[in-house]
């Protein structure tokens, strides 16, 4: 399924899809006396958080739910007037916009000092959360493991035309495409979209991909880890015909993303908002992580991910500094080559 818009239009649609979603009636109003979480992080994940925090410190809290890019721009839109004391993300590129329009306090430092450096970004503006690792999904009965392309850059030689496909409309795909801006450049990875607009499937998400893999649609897929994992954690139905491929060797392909957390500047109980953070990100917070089965890395230290996740700093990831990656600049890119 191939889906092109203008980049206007793109933007209006998520506009739509903020605060959880597709929805028919107006946002319930929100209680200015109670902290205010913005969160596009997955809702069980979210409100574990909140659950603990709230029984840990006896603070009420209220979650506004919605997507990455529409979340972001939310905030942009609403500026210092916003209601959100905290915003919580799936991807970092959907921070990075609300940090560009200046709309983030610094993070306290006994918080930062919870999480590694290279976890984090430098500006100290937000932090990690949790992590996701780019992967290759790909079925052994259509394509043998010494065929895989060696990097996820050589998915645009024709040899690989209708051989994979992507959820390219998705914020998480979509991030990818920032690391690879950010590690190759801007022709490089406009080369790059003009070759998955013209050999790959775009589909509508990551689980879409994963599933038209193991069902021999495609032999490959471009997808995040964790959708593999709790799958098979689960039934296998989506992903029991599947292996995944980790590209290594710093490729953009073994792209790590960071989900974000930060307190906006205008919040109204910025210090519970900076508690709120201190404690996702805590050893208690992030056990909630690994205890969820949401198969997310924990960034925190001390803190193990799940069992069945290769560990983190095995996956030789490219050394991206998180708040470079531009959100904007890749939805420029992907609707001139027509993706978007």
């Amino acid at each position: 399924m191939r889906r092109a818009t203008t980049l206007v239009g793109l933007v209006a649609v998520l506009a739509t899809a903020a605060c959880g979603g597709a929805q028919d009636s107006a946002e319930p109003e929100l209680d200015p006396a109670k902290l205010t979480i913005y969160s596009s992080q997955h809702e069980n994940v979210t409100q574990a958080w909140v659950d603990a925090f709230e029984k840990k410190t006896g603070e009420e809290v209220q979650i506004r739910f919605g997507k990455d890019s529409s979340m972001g721009h939310q905030l942009v839109e609403e500026g210092a007037d916003s209601p959100a004391d905290v915003f919580l993300t799936e991807n970092s590129p959907a921070m990075t916009l609300v940090q560009d329009a200046d709309l983030l306090a610094p993070v306290d430092d006994t918080t930062l000092a919870q999480v590694p450096k290279d976890r984090a970004p430098s500006n100290g503006l937000w932090t990690s959360i949790a992590a996701r690792s780019t992967v290759l999904v790909y079925n052994p009965e259509l394509v043998d493991e010494a065929d895989l392309p060696d990097s996820l850059m050589d998915l645009q030689d024709p040899e690989y035309q209708g051989k994979w496909g992507a959820g390219a409309t998705g914020a998480d795909f979509q991030a990818i495409v920032a690391g690879m801006l950010e590690l190759e450049g801007e022709q490089a990875t406009a080369d790059w979209l003009t070759g998955l607009k013209d050999n790959a499937e775009l589909l509508q998400n990551n689980i879409v991909t994963m599933k038209a893999v193991n069902e021999g649609q495609l032999p490959m897929g471009v997808i995040y880890h964790y959708y593999w994992y709790r799958d098979q954690a689960a039934s296998k139905e989506g992903s029991g015909n599947t292996k995944l491929k980790y590209f290594k060797n710093e490729d953009p392909g073994a792209f790590v993303s960071y989900s974000a957390g930060g307190v906006l500047k205008s919040s109204k109980h910025s210090a519970e908002a900076q508690d709120f953070l201190a404690f996702v990100t805590s050893k208690e917070g992030q056990q909630i992580l690994t205890d969820s089965g949401a198969k997310e890395y924990t960034v925190a230290t001390g803190v193990e991910a799940d069992a069945d996740l290769p560990p983190l700093d095995s996956l030789e990831a490219p050394d991206i500094d998180p708040f470079t990656l531009d959100s904007e600049k890749v939805a420029e890119l992907m609707t001139d080559a027509g993706v978007l």
